[in-house]
């Protein structure tokens, strides 16, 4: 499907589609009680497809940090009869992409393929899920990576103010550890350990799939059962407790020598489902999230304080934080958070009309110019569904931005921007900090 063709079916899915040609979400159930979105377009012979498995690097049992990341990197080194480089080459010949990951409550994958290879691609997915290797040397390959890339991490200012800010903020509770580990649990991790994170992930219970183009929804079904049907249909993953967040603000400095200092300022926001979340999505703009926002004009544009600002919301299941992003020269640190709180408060007061209506029109015509292929719109579409969202939200997503008032932004503004709730992340060598702290 052409760039342009992709456009216009994301409009068609961003925007109120009421007509009766609109782009259509189908509900596929198969035999086994897999369920799965589908978006049928066989105008090209391509489909792409993005699947979850519930549990994420939040499950790692203690002292084995970077286990299901470590696990997730693994399941297309091999599998079944094939080895690394033979699974390889069956990917390669089919014309098949297939890739998985871990974040922090899910273990996820992607799979593209010409609907030619149908058979071949979901052949091949079986395997990865059902019959994975683990082979010795992949595995010690694979930590030599991840190791190298916390190293690298480690390095990097911007890598470790957000490390930091989920460590500070979630103290205690599995969102603060790191998804990627830490070096000590690497090491030690056994191939027995990863062959039973495997086992304890890869299950049908909390299996999401979405897909989109060449293939009908009995064809989705039928692949669906082949390659998933083998895993069980239970699983074994925990329920996350609670999270409170802190009463009091914070501030954390760590020192790294560079020349640019990362700051990040968190604040805890509002779940997904709550009926003020588009006011918060349009605070989030208003207040950074662009050009035209406040914290890109009075931060850079007016001050040169920084070369780039923003503000968004980021969301987990049981939680989302509105954050701050911002790098500057150190001795910039401390009149960027000066000029940045003091917009914070300016906000609270409220927005302008005009405030609300470019934010309206961006945020209403904008997510359609980012879906341009197949495995963006399955993505989105996964996506909503790890969020609970029903098939008809892109449907209403206009409507409901459309919706916001003045008054709404200005409530969700005070509901949200407390001084006290406010985690403050600073990495690098600003002027005048204090001793270095590190969670």
């Amino acid at each position: 499907m052409t760039a342009l063709r992709w456009i216009a079916l994301a409009l068609g899915l961003a925007l109120v589609a009421s007509r009766a040609d609109a782009v259509e979400i189908q509900d596929v159930t198969t035999p086994l009680g897999i369920k799965a979105w589908l978006v049928q377009d066989s105008s090209t012979p391509v489909v792409a497809m993005s699947f979850s498995f519930a549990g994420g690097s939040t499950g790692d049992p203690e002292n084995q940090k970077g286990l299901t990341s470590l696990t997730a990197s693994l399941l297309t080194d091999g599998a079944g009869s094939l080895d690394a480089q033979a699974f390889k080459q069956r990917q390669e010949d089919a014309s098949v992409a297939l890739s998985f990951g871990a974040s922090l409550e899910y273990l996820g994958g992607s799979l593209r393929l010409l609907s030619a290879h149908r058979d071949e691609a979901f052949e091949l997915l079986r395997l990865a899920v059902t019959a994975p290797r683990f082979d010795p040397d992949r595995v010690e390959q694979r930590r030599a990576q991840m190791i190298v890339g916390l190293k690298q991490a480690d390095q990097r200012p911007a890598s470790v103010a957000q490390r930091t800010m989920m460590a500070t903020v979630f103290a205690g509770h599995p969102y603060g550890a790191n998804a990627s580990g830490v070096r000590e649990d690497l090491q030690a991790l056994t191939v027995q350990q990863i062959r039973d994170r495997a086992t304890s992930v890869l299950t049908r219970n909390g299996l999401i799939v979405a897909a989109v183009g060449d293939i009908d929804a009995a064809e989705l079904s039928r692949q669906l059962d082949r390659a998933f049907g083998g895993l069980p249909a239970v699983s074994g993953e925990s329920t996350l407790p609670p999270w409170t967040p802190s009463a009091k603000s914070r501030t954390v400095t760590v020192e790294r020598p560079a020349p640019q200092s990362a700051v990040l300022i968190a604040l805890p926001a509002i779940p997904r489902g709550d009926p003020d979340w588009h006011a918060a999505v349009v605070l989030a703009h208003i207040l950074g999230g662009g050009q035209q926002s406040r914290l890109f004009g009075e931060v850079r544009e007016k001050r040169g304080l920084a070369y780039s600002i923003s503000s968004a919301l980021r969301g987990q299941r049981q939680l989302s934080l509105l954050v701050i992003s911002t790098g500057t020269a150190g001795e910039r640190v401390a009149d960027s958070l000066r000029v940045i709180k003091a917009e914070l408060v300016r906000i609270r007061e409220g927005v302008t009309e005009q405030e609300l209506a470019e934010a309206k029109t961006y945020l209403s015509g904008s997510l359609a110019l980012q879906l341009d292929s197949s495995a963006a719109v399955a993505s989105l579409l996964h996506g909503l569904q790890v969020d609970g969202q029903p098939r008809d939200y892109l449907d209403r997503r206009a409507a409901l931005i459309a919706a916001v008032k003045a008054e709404d932004v200005r409530r969700v503004a005070r509901r949200i921007l407390r001084d006290e709730a406010m985690t403050t992340i600073v990495v690098g060598k600003p002027a005048g900090a204090p001793a270095a702290a590190e969670p």
